[in-house]
């Protein structure tokens, strides 16, 4: 290379510092970008793995400016030399892992010690924080989301949809319960949505609780790496407390599905008394059990909103725990058979034959199940099973009819399994 051409590149490559290389990370984690593999060495940096060469060239690329930029030094030690000089870790490759995919036990036991529970990491704050100077040229703008949005396709009334709200608001907490099928958790996902004025699902975590999800995929536990050894690894809820409370002017949302499946004492442990709305900040924090000497304790930002739902049909659930009740509002949904779900199918031109039959059958199924002493309302079957009809009018009522028998069916099967002569006698009321 000849002198000058030297000289410019080392110029540029001085250039490069950490907060750029950090630039480059959030910008692949964002995008879920490709990467090409690496070969020898890898860049490893929150328990994931990336081609050096490859970071440091779109890190070079924000510097600069120019997004066709090559990256001037060749991979191997050049590269690894100069990110090591900005404190990154350079590793062997393993190949059980894939580049970025997955977490790496020591270097991840190891970041995670130091910046696990909320705040800023012991890196330089301005690193980790979102800024315009930060995000490229054409940085995400997410729908907007509006209050005649939600109302146009939930089957709620505006003063349901303002009791929903400030429930949420007053007690940062909201439970939305009711039996199958009212969706609640299309409605949890919309008053997220609606504080968040877009469709924003970067500050929007949604979990699933079942019987064998604990306290340790939850808050903070020991899990093992692909080599078989344990490390202490954070859950879900600490990940989405430091980016809320590093972004406080910002709301962030953790919707729970499935509250009651899953042993919620168990899971929650100190997040019962942190979920209180005047138990939020650094003010309250407490340390987990596992938690290092060293590590910060744990607090819940007051940017963070939680919503969960309960099927309130499932009989292999126990009651939920009061000490969870007391924290959360309670909004109850039921089916809704009636003039929003009519003008819904209308509007999809299913035909008015076919709505009335599921309108009328549907509701009086439902009033049968009410009144059964052994089910009661809790079992009444809702509208979410008939909210996605078919394209073409002439298939809609070979459609409904397959839902009777495949969906619904089986649903009325299982609630009079003692009783199978009542549920033929309803389906077959369905299907007359």
């Amino acid at each position: 290379m000849p002198s000058d051409s030297l000289n410019s590149a080392r110029t540029l490559v001085s250039l490069l510092t950490r907060e750029q290389v950090l630039r480059a990370l959030r910008q692949i984690a964002r995008e879920g970008r490709p990467l090409p593999p690496s070969t020898v060495y890898e860049l490893v940096y929150r328990g994931r793995r990336y081609p050096p060469r490859a970071v440091a060239e779109l890190a070079y690329r924000l510097a600069t400016g120019n997004p066709a930029a090559h990256w001037p030094r060749p991979a191997g030690a050049p590269t690894n030399a100069l990110l090591e000089s900005l404190d990154f870790t350079i590793s062997t490759k393993r190949p059980v892992l894939t580049s970025g995919s997955g977490p790496d036990g020591e270097e991840v036991a190891h970041q995670q010690a130091e910046d696990l529970y909320t705040g800023l990491p012991k890196e330089t704050p301005d690193a980790l924080l979102p800024s315009a100077a930060a995000e490229p040229a054409t940085p995400y703008a997410p729908p907007s989301y509006s209050r005649a949005d939600a109302l146009a396709e939930l089957f709620i009334d505006e003063a349901a949809l303002d009791a929903a709200l400030a429930g949420l608001q007053r007690r940062r907490n909201l439970l939305l319960q009711g039996p199958p099928g009212t969706g609640k958790t299309f409605l949890a996902r919309r008053l997220a949505w609606l504080l968040l004025g877009a469709q924003d699902e970067r500050r929007v975590e949604l979990v699933q609780f079942h019987p064998s999800y604990g306290y340790e995929d939850f808050m903070l536990g020991f899990r093992p790496d692909a080599e078989g050894q344990f490390h202490l690894v954070p859950g879900v809820l600490p990940l989405l407390c430091q980016r809320a409370a590093v972004d406080p002017g910002r709301p962030y949302f953790l919707l729970i599905d499935e509250v009651n499946r899953g042993n919620v004492p168990r899971i929650f442990g100190e997040l019962l008394l942190l979920l209180e709305a005047d138990k939020r900040g650094q003010a309250h924090a407490l340390r987990l059990p596992y938690a290092p000497a060293e590590a910060p304790r744990f607090f819940v930002p007051d940017n963070l909103y939680v919503i969960g739902t309960l099927n309130l049909a499932d009989r292999s659930l126990s009651p939920l725990d009061y000490a969870l009740r007391r924290r959360f509002a309670f909004v109850a949904l039921a089916p809704q058979f009636n003039a929003p779900l009519r003008a819904y199918l209308a509007a999809r031109q299913v035909p008015p034959s076919v709505i009335d039959q599921l309108c009328t059958r549907m509701t009086a199924l439902n009033q049968v199940i009410a009144d059964d002493p052994e089910l009661g309302p809790d079992f009444e079957i809702g509208h979410s099973y008939f909210c996605q009809p078919p394209t073409q009018p002439a298939q809609a009522a070979a459609w409904l009819r397959l839902i009777f028998e495949q969906e619904i069916g089986p649903l009325l099967a299982d609630y009079w399994r003692e009783q199978p002569a009542t549920a033929a006698a309803q389906l077959r009321k369905l299907l007359a």
